[in-house]
């Protein structure tokens, strides 16, 4: 594989006709070594348009998805970042390039583990990464511990506002809501001491979060 025509290939035919035009985005994106957070067996797709299998629970999500990601929540240089599910690592890295500092949780032991090699490797220095369900936040994040920006890399089969409350005032968070097969992406920023704003930005399908709280069901 020619991982630099690849990557040219994933940027143009990808990310770029997904409506990613952001020149840091673009930038970061063409940057991190993609194909060094991808499991080995799945090494010849690391560029290709789809999900790849990192466990039984948790996927890599496709370029085009993270790129639109991390341009929807404009991250500045100055911004602290939270990250809900580490995953391979390689979105973590992202938010690094753009912000100053990420703290990334993730529940599965191993993920935690491979991914903190995979970005030490690459010499991240302004990463913390902590294993932890997201469901016991806020409890389990330091005291007063709040965020420019939040990112969830899987999705809340029903809104939980567990996670508005760590975000600081005019901070941006993006999360994934819905049941198969209707998820909507949400941008929310919180615009005051108890003021959020919701803008729907577009839909598409994510792997639940581990232990998230679903709907009820009703049998008749």
């Amino acid at each position: 594989m020619d991982a630099e025509l690849a990557r040219f290939n994933m940027v143009e035919q990808q990310v770029r006709t997904w409506d990613v035009l952001d020149d840091r985005v673009l930038d970061v994106i063409r940057r991190v070594q993609r194909e060094h957070y991808v499991p080995e067996k799945y090494k010849d797709i690391a560029f290709a348009d789809i999900r790849i299998p990192l466990s039984r629970e948790a996927d890599m999500m496709e370029p085009r998805l993270e790129a639109r990601i991390l341009q929807s929540l404009i991250i500045r240089a100055q911004d602290r970042v939270l990250e809900i599910g580490t995953g391979s690592g390689y979105l973590t890295a992202c938010l690094a390039e753009l912000a100053d500092s990420v703290v990334s949780y993730e529940i599965d032991a191993d993920l935690h583990t491979q991914a903190g090699y995979r970005l030490a490797n690459d010499g991240y220095e302004n990463i913390s990464l902590r294993i932890g369900d997201a469901m016991e936040l806020p409890a389990q994040l330091r005291l007063n511990e709040q965020f420019d920006i939040i990112v969830l890399t899987a999705s809340l089969p029903m809104m939980d506002r567990r996670f508005h409350g760590v975000l600081k005032t005019d901070g941006r968070m993006f999360m994934i809501v819905g049941q198969e097969p209707a998820m909507e992406a949400l941008l929310i920023t919180r615009v005051g001491e108890n003021e959020w704003a919701q803008e729907s930005l577009f839909e598409t399908e994510l792997t639940p979060l581990i232990n998230a709280k679903a709907p009820s069901s009703f049998k008749f």
